[in-house]
């Protein structure tokens, strides 16, 4: 499974909660909003300032530590 742009918020955190860390650690306290859940990968980095490719290298590198 690789984690992509398009993926919500929610369906991220559906796949593996500790994921929530790796969006917390860029500053993405999203995770505790319910406003945040809708949004996908993609918007939640715009909004934030935050490098797309880099988040999803990110948490990639995370998700496929743990599966």
């Amino acid at each position: 499974m690789k984690i992509t742009k398009n993926m919500t918020i929610k369906e991220l955190l559906e796949l593996d909660e500790s994921l929530a860390e790796v969006l917390m650690g860029f500053g993405m306290f999203c995770v505790l909003c319910h406003i945040g859940e809708a949004e996908t990968i993609e918007q939640a980095a715009s909004a934030h300032g935050i490098e797309l490719d880099f988040l999803l290298e990110k948490l990639n590198e995370q998700y496929n530590l743990k599966h």
